[in-house]
């Protein structure tokens, strides 16, 4: 799967070739090269426009240079950009209030990438379990699924199935029980085997790199329960389903659950820079005292000034009830295109896959291309499941034009 030569341009290929001889392989992109964005679309540097259905893994939700989000930014860049936590700055407690109301509960702690929001809710939740808990000193479980992706740090790859995430990284974080996605009956057993030493149960509500695997109804409930029954923490990964990217708030309240411990990231930021959170109440929260977690710029200035412009963005604007109507079109839309490379359409709200099955030669990466040079780009994820995420700012006008490149490109690999 090399770069495709021939529907790159010379001006492209520039930038292409910097980035093979100066940067890390650590990534495979579309050969496409951007360089402006403005709601649901992206430009490259030759002037073509296209939809952005990957909206940086739903991180740029509110679209791309929101104005409002923007105005925030800059702003507070003209103010203060950094205190780091050794002070006070005006804009932390305004942040923190308002996100801890914004999602109901007593406190939230401010990080930056969503893997060390994910690495701070698994402190938090060991800590929770040996001072509240009573779990023995290094003793404490957390259960988490198979097929998970929740960043990429030692720890987290320490819970991954993927070899891709882990082979030739250990050795591992131990602590960690993997079960099987979508199976409660897997958590209830570990739990009676071993309930009085877990400390939490980490979940993504909707498995978003494992390729859109949208549980039965009712598994997150049951699993919710089953924590409840043992004294265990139901803490959420919610740092690609959550900021109304499911057509709910978070993608738990589709099934009513309040999660002991929320994970938030990339939409959280309008996709402006790096904000992510950990939510909690002050019983799990208040068992870390002051130096024994933190970053550097955990909280500072511009991040709480462009989170609390993002999120009311997506209240004022009604972004979650557009995600749960656009998202019904787009899989009702997409349905009715009956074609040999469509395997499985799935989905919530605006978090979409296609699962494709080879044909005629082609593939995933394939179908890529030909949508990225009709002007939409999606990609693919594990080679034969293609994500389609686009901006919740995007209009009905504008996803039927894309639906329409996305069945054109589809129909011509025939």
């Amino acid at each position: 799967m090399g770069t495709q030569n021939n529907i790159v341009s010379a001006n492209a290929q520039k930038y292409i070739d910097q980035e093979e001889k100066y940067g890390a392989h650590n990534y495979h992109p579309l050969p496409v090269v951007l360089s402006k964005g403005e709601g649901a679309f992206v430009w490259d540097v030759d002037g073509k426009r296209y939809f952005d259905f990957l909206s940086a893994y739903s991180a740029v939700n509110q679209g791309h240079c929101h104005p409002k989000i923007i105005e925030a930014l800059c702003d507070q860049a003209h103010t203060l950009c950094l205190t780091s936590r050794a002070f006070y700055n005006d804009c932390l407690g305004p942040y923190e209030e308002f996100v801890s109301k914004f999602f109901g509960y007593d406190k939230m702690l401010p990080m930056n990438s969503g893997a060390e929001a994910v690495e701070t809710a698994l402190k938090l939740a060991r800590r929770w379990g040996y001072v509240e808990k009573g779990i023995p000193e290094d003793q404490a479980i957390i259960i988490c699924c198979n097929g998970n992706f929740h960043g990429r740090t030692i720890s987290i790859v320490s819970m991954s199935c993927d070899p891709d995430s882990y082979s030739q990284y250990g050795p591992f974080t131990p602590g960690f029980v993997k079960i099987p996605y979508n199976d409660p009956g897997a958590l209830k057993a570990v739990l009676e085997e071993c309930g009085a030493q877990t400390a939490a149960f980490l979940v993504e509500p909707i498995q978003g790199e494992a390729g859109v695997f949208v549980p039965d109804d009712g598994y997150l409930k049951e699993c919710y329960d089953l924590c409840k029954a043992h004294n265990v923490l139901f803490v959420a990964d919610e740092v690609q389903t959550g900021i109304a990217r499911t057509g709910k708030m978070l993608c738990c309240d589709h099934e009513g659950i309040r999660p002991d411990i929320v994970i938030l990231g990339k939409a959280i930021s309008g996709g402006v820079l790096p904000v992510s959170a950990c939510l909690a109440d002050d019983e799990i929260m208040l068992t870390i005292k002051p130096g024994e977690h933190g970053s550097t710029y955990g909280g500072f200035p511009l991040a709480a000034r462009v989170a609390v412009a993002a999120l009311s963005v997506i209240k004022d604007e009604k972004l979650t009830e557009n995600a749960e109507r656009l998202g019904k079109i787009f899989r009702e839309e997409m349905s009715k295109l009956n074609s040999p490379f469509i395997e499985q359409i799935r989905g919530k709200g605006l978090l979409n896959a296609i699962v494709i099955k080879p044909h005629n030669g082609k593939e995933a990466w394939d179908v890529c291309l030909k949508m990225a040079e009709n002007g939409l780009l999606a990609k693919p994820t594990h080679k034969h499941i293609i994500r389609f995420a686009p901006p919740l700012v995007i209009t009905e006008d504008e996803l039927r034009v894309a639906i329409g490149i996305i069945k054109e490109s589809i129909t011509s690999l025939e």
